[in-house]
């Protein structure tokens, strides 16, 4: 086969038995702020399930998941958190992050909650947008360390789990450390 064809073997994503540090910098390669977020000061969750794309023996793209409790407009509900979403950028612009978030989001419909929510730098947001998310309008309240409470300085983006699921207007409170 000619060194310029691309493999047969369309890319897979998979669930993740684990998800190191070390796997994150093989695709991010490494440093202090791989996701570009640390300029915020947040303190971060790590997340419970994992899904990832493997080009031959090297990871390529990771999303995580976390089940989280949130209060909307005085409400409270569960959401799937969606988060440390990564591809490699050698392999960017191959559908890699559509292919690792849509094995995510199907895992996440067993989980319960009738919505997905992540936060984004806003130069991603249009990425999100045409994967089917949508930015909330309104400001997310988080959890931090020493019981602080701070406004999410993050595009907030949420997306139904559910057919016909509805986003209640309100203010927004995540109950926990943002994923």
């Amino acid at each position: 086969m000619p060194q310029n064809q691309p493999s047969s073997a369309a890319p897979t994503a998979v669930r993740l038995l684990r998800y190191t540090r070390a796997e994150q910098d093989e695709i991010l390669g490494g440093g202090d702020d791989p996701f570009g977020v640390a300029a915020t000061g947040l303190s971060w969750l790590p997340k419970e399930d994992h899904f990832g794309v493997r080009h031959g023996d090297r990871l390529v793209a990771h999303t995580g998941l976390l089940r989280l409790s949130v209060a909307v407009g005085g409400t409270e509900t569960g959401v799937v958190g969606v988060g440390g979403v990564a591809v490699a950028p050698d392999v960017r612009g191959q559908g890699l992050a559509r292919l690792v978030i849509a094995a995510a989001l199907e895992h996440a419909r067993t989980m319960g909650p009738s919505h997905a929510l992540l936060f984004c730098r806003p130069p991603l947001v249009p990425l999100y947008q045409r994967l089917g998310w949508h930015p909330l309008d309104e400001d997310v309240l988080v959890e931090q360390p020493e019981a602080r409470l701070v406004t999410m300085p993050l595009r907030t983006m949420v997306t139904p789990l559910r057919d016909n699921a509805r986003w209640p207007s309100g203010p927004v409170r995540l109950f926990s450390l943002p994923m």
